[in-house]
């Protein structure tokens, strides 16, 4: 579930658009009223959105983004006359007065977004040391010399051992060294 964070420079406005989410089954983390509070906020999270007004006490929404940690997106709420300023970028925006719907509505559709990169991100294959690559290789040239194997075929032997076996290929390679090297 992704998070949200209200910040607006009048708390008691954070907290109607945050009880609105949360009675729409958002998960809202925090309502608060100062561009501080929404950075200490952010710095245990990876990823949320943030739903911020124009002008906070402390500093401006571009300032804010600016600080933000990469995963978040922001939801600007301003006036119509400000939002023109605002066109363009990485920033939502909507106008006010506020449209409950059109809040509704942009909020699940940013979650939705941030829910699809987390996935995208967790599908994403990991990045290997030069040591582990390494020792795919060998195990991958002891397999082509002692079994006649092509590249592309101790490749996939590995692969499927690996996925036989729940282990990763570079266990799955050691075990392949440990036991051929004998």
């Amino acid at each position: 579930m992704t998070g949200i964070i209200v910040a607006l420079p009048k708390i008691e406005d954070a907290k109607s658009v945050k009880n609105l989410l949360v009675r729409n089954g958002f998960t809202v983390i925090a309502a608060c009223s100062s561009g501080a509070q929404v950075l200490s906020l952010t710095d245990d999270l990876n990823d949320g959105i943030l739903i911020s007004g124009y002008r906070l006490p402390d500093m401006l929404y571009e300032e804010l983004f600016d600080c933000l940690p990469k995963g978040f997106e922001m939801l600007l709420l301003a006036s119509q006359s400000l939002l023109l300023e605002c066109a363009g970028g990485d920033i939502m925006c909507l106008g006010m007065p506020l449209k409950v719907h059109d809040l509704l509505n942009t909020v699940e559709m940013m979650a939705t977004s941030i829910a699809y990169k987390r996935k995208k991100s967790k599908d994403k294959p990991k990045d290997r040391k030069p040591e582990e690559v390494a020792m795919i290789n060998e195990a991958k040239r002891l397999l082509m010399s002692r079994n006649n194997m092509t590249e592309e075929e101790a490749h996939r032997y590995i692969q499927k051992c690996s996925m036989d076996s729940s282990t990763n290929m570079v266990e799955t390679a050691q075990m392949i060294l440990s036991v051929m090297k004998v």
